[in-house]
C-alpha cells in the first residue's frame, strides 16, 4: 500500500527498525535553578532503564558533586568536561573558546558513534550565549543525530533557532531564591 507523502505532517523521520522512535530534542532554559539537575534526572533514569548515555558539560571545569557519583558508580553515563574555570564574572580567555570548540568536535564525533542513546549537552546554551561556539555548527550537528538518540541541551539564553528546532523546551524561572538571602551555594545541592 502507498503512503501519500503530502498527507504526512511535517516532523522527525521515524526510525527505521523501530518507527516509533524519533530524535526528539529537549531544552531546559531560564534563569531558575534546576536545569542541570533535571538533566541528571533524566539521565537517571535512563541509566536504570539500561540506556547508555552521554553527558557532556561545556564551560565547567569543576568536577561537581554529580561528577564522583556518575565516574564511579554508574557505569551507563560517560561524562566529559568541555570547559576550565568559571568566566561567567569576566570575559572568555582563548582557551576558553578552545575548550568549548573543542568539546563539540567530541561531540559530533559521538555521534557519528551512535554508541549512545541519550545524549546531555550541559551548559550548551551558555557556551553559545557567550559566543565560544556558533549556532550554525550547532543546529549543523542536529541533523547527524541518530533518530534513536534523544538529545538534552541545557544552559540560560537558549537561542530561538534551537527553541524551534526542539521538541520539549522547559523553561525553569525563578519565582523566589534563597541566594537572594545571601546563602552561598552549598556542596550537594548547587555543586
Amino acid at each position: 500500500m502507498a503512503v501519500n507523502s503530502q498527507l504526512i505532517a511535517p516532523g522527525p523521520m521515524p526510525h527505521a527498525k523501530f518507527p516509533y522512535l524519533y530524535l526528539m530534542i529537549h531544552i531546559y532554559t531560564g534563569n531558575g535553578k534546576g536545569k542541570t539537575t533535571a538533566a541528571l534526572g533524566l539521565s537517571l533514569r535512563a541509566a536504570g532503564a539500561e540506556k547508555k548515555i552521554f553527558f557532556g558539560q561545556f564551560v565547567k571545569g569543576m568536577a561537581y558533586s554529580e561528577v564522583k557519583l556518575i565516574t564511579e558508580q554508574i557505569p551507563q553515563i560517560d561524562h566529559q568536561l568541555f570547559g576550565r574555570k568559571c568566566f561567567i564574572k569576566r570575559d572568555p580567555e582563548p582557551e576558553d573558546y578552545k575548550a568549548a570548540q573543542e568539546g563539540l568536535l567530541a561531540v559530533k564525533e559521538l555521534i557519528k558513534s551512535g554508541k549512545y542513546d541519550l545524549m546531555v549537552l550541559d551548559e550548551l546554551n551558555i557556551a553559545l550565549h557567550y559566543q565560544l561556539i556558533k549556532l550554525e555548527e550547532v543546529l549543523s550537528m542536529l541533523d547527524e543525530v541518530p533518530t534513536e538518540t534523544e538529545l538534552v541541551i541545557t544552559g540560560r539564553y537558549a537561542p530561538p533557532e534551537l527553541i524551534e528546532r526542539a521538541d520539549l523546551v522547559t523553561e525553569m524561572k525563578e519565582v523566589k531564591h534563597y541566594y537572594q538571602k545571601d546563602v552561598q551555594a552549598r556542596k550537594g545541592i548547587e555543586f
